[in-house]
């Protein structure tokens, strides 16, 4: 067998006899140098997709689509009207309990009881937690309601009795005493929040969140000394306060009937009867 060398079998060397190179020519020379080849990475531009799902936005100086531009320039749809002609529930807000009458967050309920009284509605009858009175006013039907599920807990009664009469939240009017106005303010609003009104909390909670519903506030102003909050609600009226609160009672009568007789814009606008 023939001896083989560093240079490679027989074979080899014959081959690279024959090519014309000795090997040890072929072993003196220098290795070629391999070409490297980098592979740089691919640099992202700004066609790649993005990652939000905003819709791409056109080019600059080019035209939107005609249906796209229709559609921007669309305006938004107005919240539907409620019809103000059907039954209205008017909610005045307190504690049940000869105790509670006459207190500063019973002002609600003294609203009703003077209402009922000057339009000769019985507000006796209890249902779905509430003492209820129906008849008629301005030419509307209404029910006059005093929930008797106490203050916290006044939803329960305003939402079920909503729903079994089918009244919409905005001809649910509601009468309720509010701290942050002076004593004897009163105010008409056609839907707003709570502003810490606990009666008035309850009834958004239990009619689904909506604050689109009227209510007119009749201030009964903050304590003055270091009284709880809780305490000072549950106080009645002092003796200098009481003829102002009795004027604020009449002009809270006077907003109901202008609301049922003129619309809920117009009477919130100032307009009465």
């Amino acid at each position: 067998m023939p001896k083989r060398t560093a240079t490679g079998s027989p074979s080899s060397s014959a081959s690279t006899a024959a090519m014309g190179t000795s090997p040890a020519r072929l072993s003196a020379q220098p290795p070629q140098k391999r070409r490297k080849i980098t592979v740089s990475a691919v640099p992202q531009t700004a066609t790649a997709a993005p990652k939000t799902s905003q819709p791409a936005l056109p080019a600059a100086g080019s035209k939107p689509a005609a249906g796209a531009a229709a559609k921007a320039a669309a305006p938004k749809p107005a919240a539907s009207k409620v019809d103000e002609n059907g039954m209205w529930m008017i909610v005045g807000l307190g504690n049940p309990g000869s105790n509670y009458d006459d207190t500063r967050h019973n002002i609600g309920f003294k609203v009703i009881d003077e209402l009922a009284a000057a339009a000769g509605i019985d507000c006796r009858k209890l249902e779905k937690s509430a003492a209820v009175g129906k008849g008629e006013l301005q030419g509307k039907q209404v029910l006059l309601v005093k929930p008797v599920t106490f203050m916290n807990n006044s939803g329960e009664s305003v939402a079920a009795l909503a729903k079994f009469y089918r009244v919409p939240p905005g001809r649910v009017l509601v009468v309720a005493d509010d701290l942050d106005q002076p004593t004897a303010q009163v105010r008409l609003r056609q839907r707003g929040g709570h502003g810490g009104h606990n009666g008035l909390r309850s009834i958004i909670d239990r009619m689904g969140g909506t604050q689109d519903f009227p209510r007119i506030k009749i201030g009964i102003g903050r304590p003055s000394g270091p009284i709880p909050i809780a305490s000072y609600v549950l106080q009645p009226f002092n003796k200098a306060e009481r003829p102002e609160i009795d004027t604020a009672v009449q002009e809270s009568i006077v907003m109901i009937k202008s609301v049922l007789a003129l619309g809920l814009e117009k009477a919130a606008s100032g307009q009465r009867i």
